[in-house]
């Protein structure tokens, strides 16, 4: 039995000798999240191949259920308690023809696991985590959702992405958290299995690279608040046989007239850990003339900065980021669905490819400032250009000075109050234009209807 399951096995048996103290049980709660989910992804040039999943449409409908279970925390100098999530998809519509997976990949369509070559008609997961508390430093052992600058738990479609490993915080220093863990697996957004971890360029299957996964990803890091309106943050993640990466940021809000001005600073260094440097298997993406299929080790630099003034409900925000190295920016990534801590990680593209130069805009209004609370609308538009890369063509040539820009809207309402509260209705719009080698410019819309219902 590994090591992170035996601890649980023991957490979880001195809880059960304790289910009956106070706090463990009049502290619980339990809630019901309830999530419609459409997508409708249509690949606006080039040609489908019958032979990969790169069908001019792809469009998915299900009913997602999210159950989910927080205990409070025994009596005692060694608290202890237990969560639990269970989450359950429905699929309502997903042809073939709209399904976008002729081959039946392991990683699925858009929303729903594969079942040979057709979207299965339901899945589901269940996932515990044992916890242990001593004054306010916290262990979490089972299932995680980090949402942390070098892990980021992605909820970008029907059900969310989960974790497994262990995790450690601390608040015992004032003004002061520390976070630590280690993650051995993940479970996709589209599937009910647990999986191992990778990144772009290596996860997948081809001629030349079977697919390559760990199970070891470490981070430490923590966020230090210098004032009440400033914090500064660093952290460290490390991809075994993958990469490296540190992390620096920093926040800060000023009052500047009627409005508040936030600015948000980050940088990553990200170098190459153990076979990546290498062994061609283990490489990622990026600029790489002449190594095979243009890819190699993990060599990157990116900084970027964020500003965003809101005034009478107005949001007005521009911003610009720097991706520096041979390769694009790592994170992890299984192949079927991630998210990265960028603030240039849009609907559809991130941004982040090796040389890459991306300016932002945007604007977004909350319309509780006119009497429409919970009514809210904003729009994003980014230009990124100067992308290094090579063209995936017989000669592999070197491509430079390539561009893509990406405009997204978002429409959102969540009903305030009355027998209705919490319902939510959201449109996401996403148009993304680029002229990248073998690649297809896309648009994209996606509507949700969302309801938490507390049950205790």
């Amino acid at each position: 039995m590994k090591k992170s399951a035996l601890a649980l096995a023991v957490a979880l048996g001195a809880i059960v000798q304790q289910a009956g103290a106070a706090g463990f049980i009049e502290d619980s709660k339990a809630t019901l999240g309830l999530r419609n989910f459409y997508i409708n992804t249509d690949n606006r040039d080039g040609h489908p191949n019958a032979t990969s999943n790169t069908r001019s449409k792809n469009a998915e409908w299900g009913q997602g259920f999210d159950l989910r279970f927080i205990s409070g925390y025994t009596q005692g100098t060694v608290q202890f308690g237990v969560d639990a999530i269970g989450l359950y998809g429905v699929r309502l519509d997903s042809s073939r023809a709209d399904h976008g997976n002729y081959t039946g990949t392991a990683s699925g369509g858009t929303v729903f696991p594969s079942d040979g070559n057709k979207a299965v008609n339901d899945y589901a997961s269940l996932g515990v985590t044992g916890k242990v508390k001593i004054s306010q430093t916290e262990l979490k052992l089972g299932t995680l959702q980090p949402k942390l600058p070098v892990i980021v738990t992605n909820d970008g479609r029907l059900l969310p992405q989960t974790f497994q490993g262990g995790q450690i915080t601390t608040n015992d220093i004032k003004d002061l958290t520390l976070v630590a863990g280690q993650i051995e697996h993940a479970k996709g957004r589209n599937s009910s299995n647990n999986e191992g971890l990778s990144l772009g360029g290596a996860n997948g299957s081809s001629n030349y690279n079977a697919g390559k996964f760990v199970n070891k990803f470490y981070y430490a890091g923590g966020d230090y608040k210098l004032t009440k309106d400033l914090t500064a943050q660093y952290y460290y993640g490390n991809l075994e046989d993958f990469y490296k990466q540190h992390f620096l940021g920093l926040t800060h809000n000023w009052s500047i007239g009627p409005g508040v001005l936030k600015s948000d600073l980050r940088y990553f260094n990200s170098s190459d850990d153990g076979l990546n440097g290498n062994t061609s298997s283990y490489y990622t993406n990026g600029n790489y003339n002449g190594f095979n299929a243009g890819k190699g080790k993990v060599d990157n630099n990116l900084y970027s900065g964020l500003f965003l003034y809101t005034v009478a409900g107005h949001t007005f925000g521009g911003g610009y980021q720097a991706s520096n190295g041979s390769s694009d920016f790592p994170w992890l990534n299984q192949g079927d669905g991630s998210s990265a801590y960028l603030t240039t990680d849009m609907q559809i593209q991130k941004f982040a490819r090796a040389g890459e130069r991306t300016w932002q805009a945007r604007y977004a209004y909350d319309f509780a400032k006119v009497g429409l609370p919970g009514l809210t609308a904003g729009v994003v538009y980014l230009k990124g250009s100067s992308i290094d890369t090579i063209a995936n063509n017989a000669g592999r040539a070197e491509t430079t000075g390539q561009s893509e820009w990406e405009r997204d809207i978002t429409v959102a309402y969540v009903i305030p109050e009355g027998p209705l509260k919490n319902l939510g209705v959201a449109w996401k719009n996403a148009m993304w234009r680029t002229d990248l080698a073998n690649t297809r410019s896309q648009d994209e819309n996606r509507l949700i209807v969302s309801y938490s219902l507390p049950l205790f």
